[in-house]
């Protein structure tokens, strides 16, 4: 069963409002997920773990001085099933997980935050892995 969309409106908007670019198909998925450059993949959710830790943390994340990915983009577990699908198709040996947060090069998986290394953790504390991940895996500032 889906979510309602007027329940996850304003946590897409939370994302969308950063420039985020929401990923609906499989077919926006691998469009994006192949383009070459670093994308920061965000799997989006309803989770309380979500809202407190994840999506603040790819806001600080964004404004990082250091090296970005090329793209940043979402899709929403239990809304964009068919996009969500696809995009686990690319996590190579994790399991599903929502929220969480993939940093992919070419296609290829290189750094993942699953929702057990999320919750309960503080957003600055997640972007600061992030930003960690962006300054070893992006090639450009």
């Amino acid at each position: 069963m889906l979510y309602d969309p007027r329940l996850v409106q304003p946590m897409r908007d939370e994302l969308t409002r950063l420039g985020v670019r929401e990923l609906r198909t499989s077919d926006e998925v691998d469009e994006a997920f192949e383009a070459d450059g670093e994308t920061l993949v965000v799997v989006n959710s309803v989770c309380g773990c979500a809202a407190r830790n994840a999506r603040p943390a790819v806001a600080m994340a964004m404004n990082h001085d250091g090296k970005q990915p090329d793209r940043v983009v979402t899709v929403f577990a239990g809304q964009d099933v068919e996009a969500t699908a696809r995009a686990r198709q690319y996590f190579t040996g994790v399991r599903p997980s929502s929220p969480s947060l993939a940093l992919l090069s070419n296609g290829e998986l290189q750094f993942m935050l699953e929702r057990h290394q999320i919750e309960g953790r503080e957003a600055r504390d997640i972007a600061a892995d992030l930003t960690k991940a962006y300054d070893r895996y992006c090639a450009t500032s």
